[in-house]
């Protein structure tokens, strides 16, 4: 009985992506968690070992005890590894291709999305991209994976080898805002859809987390793909709560099938 029901809610979210014009998907922690990508709110995730506080702007930019945390932290804690996309991007990725997708918005830093073939215009990152470091003196951009080589051979605060100013990732940090090109254009696609498919997140980090709001209160659909409840159910159209990758598998083949 339980199968039939949750065939039937993927069968229900894959007519409204058929019939959608203008699909928004949202991204979170746990989209990404299934590539091995550490989730740093859950239980046994990165907050859970460290002080969010040593992630603050201000503490980055004044203490050098607390940069050289951080970079550790940042290096060790498996945040570089070279990650594949998942299911769950693929299909997102999928959904591109087959014309039925307007945008991402994505909480995620990593580049999976881009990594699974998701073009660089159709994604929005509301907290940064990993993969790059760049000079708060002189605004010289590094690929990470150079930074983080000089770390592990000894350069325990990497500087900018051009000016030797502070390196920071290209991500935003507590007490930082969110880049505000990237923000305006999340909230105009959230306002402009008329179904958003929220995935892998507990919906509870705002500003991200009004882009669901944002959306149902425009008048679209609201699709919710979580293991564990999210601040939005109530007013979600549709909750599937299991794993991003299966779940967006199992509708990426419904949506084929129809199309």
């Amino acid at each position: 009985m339980k199968n039939d029901y949750l065939n039937t809610k993927i069968g229900m979210v894959s007519d409204m992506i058929i019939e959608s014009r203008k699909l928004v998907v949202f991204t979170g922690a746990g989209v990404s968690t299934e590539s091995g990508i550490p989730d740093f709110r859950s239980p046994g995730g990165i907050w859970s070992k460290f002080d969010p506080d040593d992630f603050t702007i201000e503490k980055f930019l004044y203490s050098p005890e607390t940069r050289e945390k951080q970079w550790r932290i940042l290096v060790e804690g498996g945040i570089f590894t070279d990650a594949q996309p998942n299911q769950a991007h693929l299909s997102i990725a999928e959904l591109e291709k087959l014309d039925k997708l307007d945008c991402v918005i994505t909480q995620n830093v990593d580049n999976l999305h881009q990594k699974a073939g998701n073009s660089l215009e159709k994604v929005i990152e509301l907290h940064g991209n990993m993969r790059w470091v760049e000079c708060l003196g002189c605004n010289e951009r590094y690929p990470v994976e150079d930074i983080v080589q000089r770390s592990k051979k000894g350069k325990e605060v990497p500087d900018c080898e051009k000016c030797h100013g502070i390196l920071k990732p290209d991500v935003v940090f507590f007490g930082e805002a969110l880049p505000e090109e990237a923000l305006q254009k999340a909230t105009y696609h959230s306002r402009n859809c008329d179904l958003l498919i929220a995935i892998g997140s507990s919906l509870a980090v705002f500003p991200a987390a009004y882009m669901p709001v944002y959306a149902k209160g425009a008048g679209a659909k609201l699709v919710i793909i979580n293991i564990g409840d999210t601040s939005c159910d109530s007013s979600a159209d549709i909750v599937i709560n299991g794993k991003a990758g299966e779940v967006m598998g199992r509708i990426l083949d419904k949506v084929r099938e129809r199309l």
